[in-house]
């Protein structure tokens, strides 16, 4: 039995990449959070995702709880998968689980970093922090039926080049979440406003629109105000760079894209 570990701090989107990874290392089964998935469907254990407290689901999540252990031990005897992997917000924790379910050492440590985007991860992670949506690598009809309510979506299933179905996503939002957190769009403008009012080139910020649905995007429209030989694409890219370090420092999001039109251009000449 092959033990493989995927790792990375929680909130980057390590379960949503988990079922992708599994297909393409021929991993039949996962350990995520408390629960044992083999061949998309689970089979074992309890989810940390449904504890009332952060301390409750560490606890599930690393199987301190010995009658969890035992349950999850006993069905990989049984069914005996040739691949597992493992995930854990540190390679710390992936030892505890290993030890509490007596499995091997991991053949391989594999970082969340190395198989997603930075872009992604920061999305995933802004995701988790203001909404508290936690994935949980299994299809919607596996999630216990007490806790149907909880659901959010469904991802897309995962298909072979053959079209087999080897997984599904399930999104969940957990009781130790906290709730969600919200930025008023006055908030978001008026982060912008200040950022382009320290270039003098700037004659008025028209229009500024934050999306999310993907990635975080920010779209701005300025007017300018500006000598006539002035470096425009220079000037652009400066400004970018301001609304970037500002976003992210107040935010603590980097946006993924930062689009700047012109609508309008006023040429001053300077004596």
């Amino acid at each position: 039995m092959e033990i493989y570990a995927l790792f990375g701090t929680s909130g980057t989107g390590k379960s949503s990449s988990a079922l992708e990874l599994a297909y393409r290392m021929n991993i039949d089964a996962i350990i995520d959070d408390g629960i044992l998935i083999y061949e998309g469907r689970k089979i074992a254990g309890t989810s940390a995702k449904y504890e009332k407290t952060k301390i409750q689901a560490v606890k599930r999540a690393i199987f301190h709880y010995e009658e969890h252990a035992s349950e999850v031990k006993r069905i990989l005897d049984q069914i005996q998968p040739s691949r597992i992997l493992i995930l854990g917000t540190s390679k710390r924790m992936i030892e505890r689980i290993v030890e509490a379910l007596q499995l091997s050492s991991p053949a391989e440590y594999i970082p969340i970093e190395s198989i997603k985007p930075k872009q992604e991860i920061e999305a995933a992670q802004y995701v988790r922090q203001t909404m508290g949506k936690h994935v949980i690598p299994i299809p919607r009809v596996e999630v216990e039926k007490d806790f149907l309510q909880r659901l959010i979506a469904s991802a897309q299933q995962i298909f072979s080049s053959k079209k087999e179905m080897i997984g599904e996503t399930t999104v969940v939002h957990p009781p130790f979440t906290g709730g969600r957190i919200q930025i008023h769009p006055q908030v978001l403008r008026k982060i912008v406003l200040a950022t382009c009012n320290d270039f003098a080139e700037v004659g008025q910020v028209l229009k500024t629109v934050f999306t999310f649905d993907d990635l975080p995007r920010l779209y701005v429209t300025l007017s300018l105000k500006l000598p006539y030989g002035r470096d425009i694409p220079t000037l652009m890219q400066d400004i970018q760079l301001a609304l970037h370090k500002e976003t992210s420092f107040c935010l603590n999001i980097a946006p993924a894209s930062i689009d700047i039109q012109i609508a309008g251009l006023e040429l001053i000449t300077t004596e």
